[in-house]
Formats: structure tokens, C-alpha cells, sequence
């Protein structure tokens, strides 16, 4: 890489890494709340519904979070969710999610909190990296570039950020990798980041290892200067 492409990053990281990026982004919802367990619901149900067009998934996030206020740690407890989003319902709440779906998201989360005292500690059972241990809570696949998944590890991961919150301190950024979407891998693949614009892991874990030579040991923070230069310059 060079020294032109490092100096670019870090001006980019620098313009987009601010409060003002919450306010268009899904991380806003999270943003709404003060306890470590409220923030830890929200976020990530709101990571998992970050898929598709950014302001259909603003929209949908805020339905969501209408059902949880003014405490989704309370609205989990209280089971409330079963009715709200019946297990046989497989109507469409956003897009493929149905919200049947949502009921099982509420029912991992449910069993999870009723044993620990907050999702970082439901975590430590599972080995390996941050989202090798969410992919096992979720019983989904570790072997694909899980972007959704690996925004709210961003989110809870991340120290003295004013957009990341930094809860998780069991966790270290330099194992995070970055949330690989069309922005980060258009803008990176032209930048020459990686020879590929593939969506895989494997350019996901390439294209972070790349970032940690600009940004030793927080390489998502280079999310915010490819995902913001990206968004703001498409087409």
C-alpha cells in the first residue's frame, strides 16, 4: 500500500469518523439508550435488520424499537415479544425476515439473558475470534462474510469512539473484521485493498488486514473511511 493510499484513508476516517455519522445510520437506535443490556438488544437487532436500502432499514429499525421502548432489557423480560411477534407468523416483517423470525431472535436473546447477566458474558462459552462466538450463539455459518453481524461486534467492540460503544472489553478491535457491504468493497477494491470485489470472508479478513497497516490495532476504524467515502461518492 501507499503512502498516498494510507494518507487518504486516514483524511477519509478522519471526515466520517464523527457524531454526525449516527445520524443517518442504523447505530442510532442503540444510541437511544443508556444501560449496557438495552444497548447490547437493540443493537443487535438492529444489525440484524441492516440489509437492503439504508432508509427502508432506518424505517424498519424504528417500528422495531417502538415495540421494545423505553427499555428493550424490560420489553425481553416481560416476554411481551411472544405475542408480538408470534412464532407461527411468517408474514414478512422486513423483507425475508418474517416475524417468526424475529420471535426466535427474541428467543435466543431471552435464554441468553435469563443466564448471564449481559450478552458479552453469554458469549464466553463459545471458542474462537468475536464472530466465530456470535456465529455459534446464533447458530449461523462462520464462514461467510457475515456483514450484519460483524457492524454490531463493531459497535460493542470499539473503544473511544463517539459513534462505537466500547461495552465489550473482553474483546479486542485488532480480532474485529470489517463489515464487508457494496460501499467497503467497491471503494477498497479501487483503492487496491484487495484484488477482488467478492463478497467472502476470506476478502473480508484480507481487506481488514490491509486496514490494520494504517490503523494498527483498530482496523475498523477504516470501515468508517471506506463505508463514508463509499456512501457519499456512489455511482
Amino acid at each position: 500500500m501507499t503512502d498516498d493510499t494510507k494518507s487518504l484513508l486516514k483524511a477519509w476516517a478522519a471526515c466520517y469518523h464523527t457524531s454526525a455519522f449516527i445520524l443517518n445510520d442504523p447505530v442510532q437506535f442503540p444510541h437511544r439508550y443508556k444501560h449496557k443490556q438495552d444497548i447490547e438488544i437493540c443493537g443487535l437487532l438492529t444489525a440484524i435488520l441492516s440489509f437492503g436500502n439504508r432508509k427502508m432499514i432506518v424505517r424498519k429499525a424504528e417500528e422495531l424499537d417502538s415495540f421494545m421502548r423505553p427499555s428493550p432489557y424490560q420489553y425481553l423480560l416481560s416476554r411481551k415479544w411472544l405475542s408480538d411477534f408470534p412464532l407461527g407468523d411468517k408474514s414478512s416483517f422486513y423483507r425475508m425476515l418474517s416475524f417468526s423470525d424475529i420471535h426466535l431472535y427474541f428467543q435466543r436473546l431471552y435464554e441468553a439473558y435469563t443466564h448471564y447477566p449481559s450478552l458479552e458474558e453469554a458469549l464466553s462459552p463459545f471458542p474462537g475470534s468475536p464472530m466465530e462466538r456470535l456465529c455459534a450463539f446464533l447458530a449461523v455459518s462462520s464462514k461467510s462474510p457475515q456483514k450484519k453481524l460483524n457492524m454490531f461486534l463493531r459497535w460493542m467492540v470499539r473503544r473511544d469512539s463517539e459513534v462505537d460503544f466500547g461495552l465489550w472489553p473482553s474483546f479486542t478491535p485488532q480480532d474485529l473484521i470489517i463489515p464487508l457491504d457494496t460501499h467497503v468493497c467497491r471503494v477498497a477494491y479501487m483503492l487496491g485493498l484487495t484484488d477482488s470485489d467478492s463478497f467472502s470472508l476470506r476478502n473480508a479478513r484480507k481487506i481488514t488486514t490491509a486496514l490494520a497497516e494504517v490503523f494498527p490495532g483498530d482496523p475498523c476504524l477504516g470501515d468508517f473511511a471506506l463505508f463514508g467515502y463509499g456512501i457519499n461518492h456512489a455511482g
